[in-house]
């Protein structure tokens, strides 16, 4: 009997391994999803070059503006809407979308190292054509990770984060209880240690149905914060449908302003 006993535990280990091989090895195709973001170049109308070979492309609106605002969207989102729905909502300000490595039309594969240093280059751009101009970040769900980050490395002007998360590891860790996540995780978007070196505006939009992001992540991040953000929760909203709501576009002409 002990033998068998023994044979059963030996095969649960071994298939409990394989599974947590599987999701180490396949770990960004769980995370980063551009299949349905993909647009044709003449589609954008801003680019970024990053070294031989490799260009990422978005859209700028309304560039020149004394305010500037970059937006970093989620891990499906197609920015093009994002795109429309700030253009109406800040008039005054140059926006700039510019889609992650593998995501729009631009090249590449996405990581977190990638994407973060891509951030800053976005950033340095903007600055150096734009020496006065005050630049504000905005970042949605994945992107809230990447703008923590570059709100860490760069000056800020404002920051707002919507569906945030402590990191990505305890969000992870929520869906897989039973997957060492920690050891396991190589892009780690430690979005609440980042943010104890900024110091700016801090707006906060959080969904109260969010099935992605645990409230749990969310409450960590902002117990960790050195500052009092604004918080505005929507309590019958979603992960995805959060900027659905009027009042979302409000909060963020009222932070922006």
């Amino acid at each position: 009997m002990l033998r068998y006993v023994g044979v059963a535990l030996a095969l649960l280990a071994t298939a409990y391994l394989a599974v947590c091989a599987l999701l180490y090895l396949g770990q960004r195709d769980l995370l980063y999803f551009p299949q349905g973001t993909r647009v044709a170049a003449a589609q954008t109308d801003f680019a970024l070059r990053r070294g031989a070979g490799m260009e990422l492309r978005g859209w700028q609106v309304n560039p020149g503006q004394d305010k500037v605002l970059l937006y970093f969207g989620g891990n499906a989102e197609d920015l093009r809407s994002a795109r429309a729905q700030l253009q109406a909502a800040l008039p005054d300000h140059s926006l700039y979308l510019l889609a992650y490595r593998g995501y729009g039309a631009s090249d590449g594969t996405p990581s977190e190292a990638a994407l973060v240093g891509d951030a800053v280059a976005l950033y340095d751009h903007v600055r150096a054509a734009q020496p006065h101009a005050q630049i504000a970040v905005l970042g949605r769900s994945l992107g809230s990770g990447v703008a923590s980050q570059l709100a860490a490395r760069r000056a800020v002007a404002r920051l707002a984060l919507v569906t945030p998360f402590d990191s990505l590891v305890s969000a992870a860790q929520a869906h897989y209880p039973w997957v060492p996540v920690r050891w396991l995780l190589r892009d780690r978007y430690e979005s609440a240690r980042a943010l104890r070196a900024y110091r700016g505006p801090l707006l906060i939009l959080r969904a109260g149905r969010d099935q992605v992001v645990p409230p749990s992540s969310t409450d960590a991040m902002l117990k960790a914060l050195p500052q009092h953000p604004t918080v505005v929760a929507f309590a019958q909203a979603d992960h995805n449908d959060i900027s659905d709501d009027p009042a979302y576009v409000q909060a963020l002409q009222a932070f922006f302003r």
